[in-house]
């Protein structure tokens, strides 16, 4: 990485951003007058002063620190800050992987902001959620959605909040990219030479969709569970009360740092109020063939009924 640390202004999950780390994949700001909410910083030393073993989370107070290997030393402190103590060697890809993604979605919990893993697409003015396992299709669906005409608010972490009960949930925008894999760009017949990969993953890559991004706030709509089944068609149902809760800590990004964090019982409340007042559905795909066309027409229809 370059020794030079030049701050650019970025906004991105309703924060503004100052960043001694290029993040092309941000919205970039010019000459903006509003206040900073986080600031990522570079600090070479960092990484000297910690005897930390790989992918182990530690959290002090306010601070979460993680050494991720080939990659950095991260520092996540008080909601507003993270620091960057690069590895000798280390490809700045990879490192920004781990800011936009891990680093964020710690960092939106510090701010009580509930972070969801998966994606989220604007429908009828309103943000529905495609929460899942890795591998269970959420972005390949997300990008279903954007061939139809539909905006992609998030892909990979979902920033939700407020969670007073008079007060509708709202999803705010992350930015406009998409990771899918070599298979879907096939189905959905997308060429990969002009894309990049993502780091140490040959056939993943990062698609930009600044021409189909919803940069404004949307109340959340509902939630969809997607999964794979060895039937053949695809179906929705949905998820029983006493279900409900467990289905959204499964699928909380980041999700062991909750009880970390010392934040279990403001998850809880927050999952409750999620639970109590929106529509969770469980949504099956077949793992046998490309479902994605069907699973959109499933989703619009059960939106519909709803009204």
């Amino acid at each position: 990485m370059s020794a030079i640390h030049t701050k650019m202004a970025y906004k991105a999950f309703g924060l503004m951003i100052e960043s001694e780390l290029s993040l092309p994949e941000l919205a970039r700001v010019e000459d903006s007058r509003e206040p900073v909410d986080v600031k990522v910083t570079i600090d070479s030393s960092l990484k000297d002063s910690l005897n930390l073993e790989p992918y182990d989370f530690t959290v002090d107070g306010s601070a979460i620190t993680v050494m991720m290997p080939e990659a950095a030393v991260f520092r996540v402190e008080g909601g507003d800050r993270i620091i960057i103590s690069p590895l000798d060697g280390a490809d700045e890809d990879l490192i920004r992987l781990y800011v936009l993604g891990t680093c964020v979605g710690a960092l939106l919990l510090q701010r009580s902001i509930y972070p969801l893993h998966g994606s989220a697409i604007a429908i009828n003015s309103k943000a529905y959620a495609f929460v899942g396992h890795s591998g269970a299709g959420k972005s390949t669906l997300a990008s279903a959605f954007i061939s139809k005409g539909y905006s992609l608010l998030s892909d990979d972490v979902i920033a939700l909040s407020p969670f007073e009960s008079a007060q509708p949930t709202f999803v705010t925008p992350a930015y406009p990219q998409q990771k899918l894999w070599q298979q879907s760009l096939d189905a959905f017949g997308v060429k990969k030479e002009e894309l990049k990969a993502i780091y140490g993953r040959e056939t993943k890559f990062c698609i930009p969709v600044v021409t189909s991004f919803c940069s404004t706030a949307l109340p959340l709509g509902g939630v969809f569970e997607l999964s794979t089944t060895d039937e053949d068609d695809v179906s929705v149902q949905l998820v029983p009360a006493l279900e409900r809760l467990d289905l959204l800590f499964r699928h909380t990004y980041r999700n062991f740092l909750v009880q970390k964090l010392g934040m279990t019982h403001w998850h809880f409340n927050s999952s409750a109020k999620l639970a109590g007042k929106l529509p969770i559905y469980q949504l099956r795909r077949p793992l046998n063939r490309f479902t994605a066309p069907q699973l959109v027409e499933l989703v619009l229809n059960t939106i519909s009924a709803e009204v």
